[in-house]
């Protein structure tokens, strides 16, 4: 059996464990490369990629958002979302301690603890997206309305126009 095929992460264990249809994407990356960069490598149209945000509250509670990689986050719409006064982006060093993912393979499935999520309404009707799979150098394809199901979490406009 090939190295690809063995990956298993805790985003693909979660959605086995929950029986969630998806299909994995393996591509070649040694270090960080934006959400951008990684749609261009797989071919993959940017409005249909995600990115995952982390960021704290005011009240210090945490929380997720997943965006085109094409997209800002607002961080005004994203507080107003989820009933904070004001959100701030985790720093990068606190990633892995608060997630248990490295920067570059945040995905909003299998965190150290199911902080509450939102998606970025654009992605509410497609038929798929594509968001990282746990590890740098893969992806994982999966139906939006399952991923919002699976996490607990809700569709909401939450980026810059």
């Amino acid at each position: 059996m090939s190295k690809d095929k063995e990956i298993k992460t805790n985003a693909m264990r979660f959605l086995d464990k929950n029986k969630i249809n998806y299909k994995k994407l393996v591509y070649e990356c040694d270090e960080f490369i934006d959400g951008m960069e990684v749609a261009k490598k797989l071919g993959q149209p940017f409005e249909k990629t995600f990115k995952t945000l982390v960021t704290q509250g005011k009240s210090k509670n945490y929380f997720v958002f997943v965006l085109p990689v094409d997209k800002e986050l607002d961080l005004k719409k994203a507080a107003k979302s989820v009933g904070e006064k004001s959100l701030e982006m985790i720093h990068v060093k606190d990633i892995t301690k608060i997630t248990g993912y490295i920067r570059g393979g945040c995905t909003p499935l299998g965190m150290k603890k199911q902080y509450f999520t939102t998606v970025h309404n654009s992605a509410e009707n497609l038929e798929t997206i594509f968001i990282s799979g746990g590890k740098r150098g893969l992806q994982i394809e999966i139906n939006p309305k399952e991923l919002v199901k699976i996490i607990c979490g809700k569709f909401d406009d939450i980026v810059f126009l």
